[in-house]
């Protein structure tokens, strides 16, 4: 494999980027209120299905939560996008048709109500999050994060790996001619770069791979929009 001092792709990548330190949160939203007495709650969106055998009951009753409700409590539990899968193995019951309907009746409930959050596709899953215009509240309430601005080694770093995750340390050296140890460490700490796998040939070599924060900062859907490198695949790993 050929060292080169600087990955192409680290131009796709370049510029000033700046970003918090810190994950976003996943902010929760309050407690839905209930239908007024002049309301007529008939349509699909008002009275949802319910999932008879999820195990669940409202308190205080025996009523079953509806779908809707129960899709809502998993997103704001918050962590990791939550998707269909997920959600499916989690509630017995619910199906893959079911969580897409609640997730598509929660986002048309909050537009309608206009909540300050919402439905938000991310990383192949949901999350509950803020709307733009309220994601200042965070730092209002505990103060503004600190922010780390990507120097070019990081942007070097993070090439190599966006473009060739899963890949250990002694690659990310040899394609950039240096070590590159501390720079790793740095953005494992920004939550841009997380530990994929171990290699199999050398089982205590850790390989690296980048996060959905990484999408995030960089607004890309998901790793198959990375800029493409043109006429540079003689350096991006093949040899």
């Amino acid at each position: 494999m050929d060292a080169t001092p600087t990955p192409p792709a680290a131009p796709a990548l370049g510029g000033d980027w700046e970003l918090d330190a810190f994950p976003e949160p996943v902010e929760p939203g309050t407690e839905d209120p209930a239908p007024g007495p002049t309301e007529q709650p008939t349509r699909r969106a008002d009275r949802p299905s319910s999932i008879p055998g999820s195990g669940f009951r409202v308190p205080g009753s025996d009523e079953v939560p509806s779908s809707d409700q129960i899709v809502e409590a998993l997103l704001f539990v918050g962590g990791p996008p939550l998707t269909a899968e997920a959600a499916c193995a989690a509630v017995r019951g619910l199906t893959p048709d079911a969580f897409r309907e609640a997730v598509d009746g929660l986002s048309a409930k909050y537009r309608r109500q206009a909540r300050p959050y919402a439905v938000e596709a991310r990383a192949g899953g949901f999350v509950l999050a803020p709307l733009p215009a309220y994601r200042g509240v965070r730092e209002r309430l505990v103060g503004g994060p600190r922010e780390a601005r990507l120097s070019q080694p990081a942007l070097d770093v993070l090439a190599v790996v966006a473009y060739r995750q899963p890949v250990g340390k002694a690659e990310v050296d040899a394609a950039r001619g240096t070590d590159s140890g501390g720079v790793l460490r740095q953005l494992v700490r920004l939550g841009l770069v997380a530990v994929a796998r171990r290699a199999e040939a050398a089982g205590r070599e850790v390989r690296y791979g980048t996060t959905p924060r990484f999408l995030r900062v960089f607004g890309l859907p998901s790793l198959d929009d990375l800029p493409r490198l043109g006429d540079t695949e003689g350096t991006t790993g093949k040899s």
